[in-house]
């Protein structure tokens, strides 16, 4: 394989083979060869049905490569199930049992093989598992960890052979009860107790899905997500964010220990029971520091009642927190954003298929979303999140037409027509119009967003995000610690806007430790290479320097240098100027 033939991919990499393999061909040969065979074709089976790819199954190893490291753990998870059952059925001696690694990396491609550290990696985790267990990379890890409803066991660093660098280590916890015992407390990094707001602040954890049917998972999802933008648009109140409170989905955690990590006084939590026309909702509100009860309510509706029932509960936190609504407030919780209960089901079916975050969960998520608008086509919020759905496609790369901007761009001015009272689809609008390098409109816009919704995390990470690009890199550095305040356990793009203005006002130390921790989780996130190059060459320390340049061009062979220089939407041109005459000029080009 030549230089010029050499191809890379990020892809995610399960890895598996079986405990006790050589004792069991010793004991019996052709039983042993002919069980192998049957579970290499379930597991193959079940590969195929989570979107994946069998790169090789030689002797008692399985290697695999998913597009979606959700998708993998997920197939992981499934290949173990199926594969405890059918051991079930064996005599204990002649059990079969695999163990798996999974991790996220970077690989080479040779014809159908693929081959480098991100495969050696997922062979290493593999070796540290337990039979019938799953053991994952930290950078697995934080894309899943508020995905799932698993539990996670922290192994620590380990050291694996012929890895330079050590490995975060995760066990993968399956049964219910060992997430129930283990909760939350191991799968976090150490996190220092946050201190409290100047407001009476509050996290509403998941609500659970009593109605004993998976399927109904949506809308008690959905009932809480409307709870937080609910509260959210409350001035007085400091709201966490949705993606820091369903890290919890699906686990067993205390009250308390909820209050600590993510800096709140008050917790809100409950349960969904749907059946047939009616629908039960119990709901509690707990102060984390005692672990007082303020308030608790069961609710027994029919579904046409929804609307209504959440609005009371919402009063009903807003009268035991004793916080006052401006008129403005009180007018926004009112506002109902359709009276169709077959279109707001489609879309909280919709926001389901979202939060997956994977393209085909996109592609369905627009289907939903779209047959919502057919249900009721003065429906705002659809039309927001139908934007936002071709905002994702754009920003996640599955698409390079500037045509999923453009349709984001329409479908978010659409929805503000009908409701300009939504946050959500201003934020759209601020993000689209930095790209068309329009930065006082994207400004506006998310201000307004903010304006409408205080609460409204992502929008102040944007809004800062806008600012460093406009020449306002210091007001950024506030507003995205502020973002990551109301959302503790924020993504890596939270951490990529704060080192790209630390590098802007010239804090390059600083700007460094964010860039590495943008890396640490999100590995394929190549721009991050080229600011710590810059940061680097700042400070004098070139070899460093040029690594990082060099790995940002080893990662994105096919980038064209001036169309990512075109588009980068820097408002100053001569900041854009300076950027690249540092890289070209004063760094020995590696390429």
């Amino acid at each position: 394989m030549s230089t010029q033939e050499v191809k890379r991919k990020l892809t995610a990499i399960l890895s598996a083979d079986v405990k006790g393999y050589s004792r069991l061909m010793g004991e019996d040969e052709v039983g042993t060869i002919l069980t192998l065979n049957i579970y290499k074709e379930v597991m193959a089976n079940l590969i195929q049905q989570h979107h994946g790819r069998v790169v090789d199954a030689s002797g008692d190893n399985l290697l695999a490569e998913f597009t979606s490291v959700v998708n993998a753990v997920q197939c992981a998870v499934e290949i173990q199930k199926e594969l405890k059952t059918r051991n079930a059925d064996l005599p204990e001696n002649r059990t079969m049992e695999f163990r798996i690694g999974v991790n996220l990396g970077d690989v080479v491609e040779d014809g159908e093989q693929i081959l480098g550290d991100g495969v050696n990696i997922a062979a290493r985790l593999e070796s540290l598992s337990e039979a019938g267990g799953i053991c994952i990379s930290g950078t697995v890890f934080d894309h899943v960890e508020n995905k799932l409803g698993l539990g996670y066991d922290y192994l620590g660093e380990q050291t694996v052979k012929n890895i330079a660098k050590p490995v975060r280590v995760y066990r993968v916890l399956m049964e219910t009860g060992a997430v129930a015992r283990r909760g939350l407390e191991v799968a976090s990094k150490e996190r220092k107790a946050l201190p409290l707001p100047d407001k009476p602040s509050i996290a509403v954890l998941p609500f659970v899905n009593m109605s004993g049917d998976p399927e109904q998972e949506y809308f008690s999802d959905g009932i809480t997500e409307d709870l937080i933008t609910d509260l959210s648009k409350i001035s007085s109140l400091f709201v966490i964010a949705r993606n820091s409170v369903f890290i919890y989905k699906g686990r067993a955690v205390k009250v308390d220990h909820v209050g600590r990590e993510l800096g709140v006084q008050y917790v809100l939590e409950g349960s969904v029971r749907r059946a047939g026309a009616r629908v039960r909702i119990t709901a509690q509100l707990v102060d984390a520091s005692t672990g007082g009860h303020l308030w608790a309510e069961r609710y027994d509706r029919n579904v046409g009642d929804i609307f209504a029932l959440q609005d009371e509960v919402t009063q009903k936190i807003v009268t035991a927190l004793a916080v006052k609504l401006t008129r403005d407030e009180q007018e926004r919780l009112e506002r109902r954003y359709t009276n169709n209960l077959e279109a707001y089901d489609c879309l909280l079916q919709g926001l389901g298929y979202f939060y997956l975050f994977t393209k085909d969960g996109n592609d369905r998520a627009r289907s939903m979303f779209d047959k919502a608008i057919d249900l009721d086509p003065e429906f705002a919020l659809a039309y927001g999140r139908l934007g936002l759905t071709h905002w994702l496609e754009w920003s996640f790369g599955w698409s390079q037409s500037l045509e999923c901007l453009e349709k984001a761009f329409q479908l978010a001015q659409k929805a503000t027509a009908l409701d300009d009272s939504l946050p959500e689809p201003h934020g759209i609008l601020g993000m689209v119009c930095l790209w068309k390098k329009e930065h006082e409109q994207a400004i506006g816009h998310l201000q307004r967003a903010i304006a409408l919704n205080p609460n409204y995390a992502d929008a102040l990470d944007q809004l800062a995000h806008v600012l460093t690009f406009a020449g306002r890199p210091k007001e950024a550095i506030g507003l995205g610690k502020k973002a990551m305040r109301l959302n503790p356990l924020y993504p890596p793009l939270y951490e990529w806007t704060l080192g790209h203005a630390y590098f802007l006002v010239g804090e390059y130390e600083q700007a460094i430790d964010a860039l590495r921790r943008v890396l640490d989780r999100s590995p394929g996130f190549h721009p991050a290479h080229i600011y710590l190059a810059l940061c680097l060459g700042q400070l004098g320390r070139v070899d460093e320097a040029q690594a990082e340049a060099a790995e940002f061009v080893r990662v994105t062979p096919n980038m064209s240098w001036d169309s990512w220089r075109q588009r980068l939407p820097y408002k100053d041109k001569a900041v854009l100027d300076g950027l690249f005459d540092t890289l070209l000029k004063a760094m020995v080009r590696p390429w």
